[in-house]
């Protein structure tokens, strides 16, 4: 890691509930930095939002935590109560279609998968929690940005490098606002091939006690484990699972 980052970092972790100000001098004290390195390191994390300066007098300038942690930690809190509320649909709905269940956020300008249920099906797609797509590839991906604001939605597009993971993935702008409108008419995403060839996924909408879409609940699978009928009641009880977990995020629906 850069070592500035690394500095920048200790300097944060010195806080703590007992110690919710600290000066310049306190922190040479404890870790021993040059206080010009320690000046410079405050400066640019409080340029950044981390850290607030508080001026008591020309001679006792301290620091406190900033708002921008806060913000961060919100973010955080927010995956976690989501997490928590999908798991046990998430284990349900896998138990009912074997098939892997899987559940994205919109992080930047990039869907990541934050939980995880594995079938016991001897042929299985690979999955990772933690794992990072482009919002043009998969269903997942692809409902999360057809649900973002439009001008949100339109800034991400116009910055889009498109690759081609498969034959099937969508490479040019035009087809994929066609795309986002289709999944906002329909209620649902669907890929075909998108990310792996000969595979299918659909996704469904998470939405918070707002109505904000936070979350997509996908099911991926060969291609040749969906037929017509299973893919019908692949589709509905993946819609009531989403829809059930919005309900326990407070969504009563919009008036």
């Amino acid at each position: 890691m850069n070592q500035s980052v690394t500095k920048a970092l200790k300097l944060l972790t010195l806080f703590s509930e007992k110690r919710p100000e600290i000066s310049l001098q306190e922190i040479y004290e404890m870790t021993g930095m040059p206080k010009a390195t320690a000046y410079r390191l405050l400066a640019s994390l409080e340029e950044g939002g981390f850290l607030r300066k508080i001026k008591k007098s020309e001679h006792d300038i301290r620091y406190r935590l900033g708002l921008k942690l806060l913000e961060l930690g919100n973010l955080v809190s927010e995956d976690l109560e989501l997490r928590q509320a999908a798991f046990d649909h998430m284990k349900a709905l896998c138990k009912e279609i074997n098939e892997v269940v899987h559940l994205s956020v919109c992080e930047g300008e990039e869907a990541i998968y934050i939980e995880k249920v594995e079938s016991n099906q001897a042929i299985r797609l690979y999955t990772r929690v933690g794992k990072r797509m482009p919002l043009f590839a998969g269903s997942g991906p692809k409902l999360l940005l057809a649900f973002l604001p439009k001008t949100r939605q339109k800034e991400i597009i116009s910055r889009m490098k498109f690759e081609e993971f498969t034959p099937y993935t969508i490479t040019n702008e035009k087809k994929l606002y066609q795309e986002l409108e289709t999944i906002r008419q329909q209620g649902f995403a669907e890929s075909l091939g998108e990310q792996d060839p000969d595979t299918v996924g659909f996704s469904f909408p998470i939405r918070d006690f707002s109505g904000e879409v936070v979350g997509a609940l996908g099911v991926t699978g060969p291609s040749m484990r969906f037929s017509d009928g299973r893919r019908s009641e692949i589709l509905e009880k993946t819609q009531k699972a989403a829809q059930a977990i919005s309900e326990d995020l407070g969504f009563r629906g919009f008036l």
